[in-house]
């Protein structure tokens, strides 16, 4: 996949196919940033692209502010939405989850504490479009 691109969404059948892109595109040791408003699917990208590596029981970590899966390789799955300090990241250690190099880290909301990501990382902003279709942005911070 070239970067940046744009993916148009109107059914889930398309949604599926651009988390398979995504699933290729994505390695152990990338950082994945979605931001968009609520609604707008990145929980449900991030479900579609983990059972692309073999890992179906995906949540959301709102409450957990993570949660971790293992299937062709490791998963930590973050939302900062709940959070209120930076100070609760770093007590949870998250610098030891970018650390490391087996698992692709992905951030929903990531944008509410842009001072915490890595200087590289792929992001994904979703936006509504009319109908409810969705557009997915995609590029790569470096």
């Amino acid at each position: 996949m070239k970067l940046p691109s744009e993916k148009s969404i109107t059914q889930i059948h398309d949604l599926k196919i651009v988390a398979h892109e995504l699933s290729q595109l994505f390695q152990p040791g990338d950082v994945v940033v979605l931001n968009g408003n609520l609604g707008t699917g990145k929980t449900t990208l991030v479900k579609h692209i983990c059972g692309e590596y073999g890992i179906n029981d995906v949540n959301s970590p709102s409450f957990s502010i993570v949660n971790e899966y293992i299937g062709k390789h490791r998963v930590y799955h973050f939302d900062f939405y709940r959070l209120k300090k930076i100070t609760e990241l770093y007590d949870i250690g998250f610098e030891e989850y970018l650390n490391d190099d087996s698992a692709t880290v992905f951030i929903e909301w990531g944008n509410l504490f842009k001072e915490i990501l890595p200087s590289t990382y792929f992001r994904l902003d979703l936006q509504l479009a009319d109908n409810n279709d969705r557009k997915i942005f995609i590029s790569k911070k470096n």
